[in-house]
């Protein structure tokens, strides 16, 4: 979450919203960014643990770090085995040298590298990795291009052209993209949106105006056969070796 953007912090105002409609990770580049097999993992920015729970199916321990005080609740119910705990990028509440690898999903953005670059590589340990993942609509897609658009009218869609900034003491060790379908309902396509910081952050009747031309959007996108939305998404991921610190 943002430091600097007031309405980053607002996430827990649509947690329900957020877990139904935010897609999980692909698990072949879950599995990428832990090809070392790490045995202790932190999740950064954990949110609800979407990518928490797929990163907890692979290590032995995994603690997931979250400021947002509804979003790490939810997340400590539906994962009672993991610890999670109140931090940030920048203020991580864990030992020097006490992980394998730290992993961010979709909230790297929201750190100050300058701040959260030393601090992960204070608690990793020597030759530990950091990996970055962001699930971003596919603009190929007539269909995403479609609710882009929409999204831009409202000021809500924000720069998807986003690289991560990691420096030193990281060498990157490579990037990876996957592109897929999440094949889900009207109502999972309003809450995609609805639990983006942005539309949180509009008055309640602009917010009522978008979501209602969302949901003429999403049955529009219908797929006769199946009668769900296909929301086309590129994952791309990002990994970085620290080599110069501890």
């Amino acid at each position: 979450m943002p430091a600097n953007d007031p309405a980053g912090r607002r996430f827990g105002e649509a947690v329900e919203a957020y877990e139904r409609g935010r897609p999980d990770y692909p698990r072949a580049v879950v599995e990428w960014l832990l090809a070392d097999r790490p045995e202790v993992v932190v999740d950064v920015g954990a949110g609800t643990g979407k990518l928490t729970r797929a990163v907890a199916a692979r290590a032995t321990s995994v603690v997931a770090v979250e400021p947002d005080p509804q979003m790490r609740a939810y997340l400590s119910r539906s994962l009672p085995g993991i610890r999670a705990l109140a931090g940030t990028g920048e203020s991580l509440p864990l030992a020097d040298s006490s992980a394998d690898a730290v992993v961010s999903g979709q909230a790297w953005h929201w750190v100050d590298p300058d701040r959260a670059v030393p601090e992960v590589a204070r608690v990793l340990r020597p030759d530990g990795t950091l990996g970055l993942v962001w699930n971003d609509r596919d603009e190929d897609d007539p269909w995403i291009a479609r609710l882009s658009a929409l999204l831009d009218e409202y000021g809500t869609s924000p720069d998807a052209d986003y690289e991560p900034v990691v420096g030193a003491p990281f060498s990157p060790i490579g990037t990876t993209e996957h592109r897929w379908v999440n094949e889900v309902s009207d109502d999972s396509v309003v809450d995609m949106i609805v639990s983006r910081s942005y539309v949180i952050a509009l008055p309640d009747a602009t917010r009522h105006e978008l979501l209602g031309r969302l949901r003429e959007l999403a049955a529009d996108g219908r797929d006769p056969a199946t009668g769900l939305v296909p929301v086309r998404y590129v994952t791309r991921g990002y990994r970085y070796r620290l080599v110069g610190a501890n």
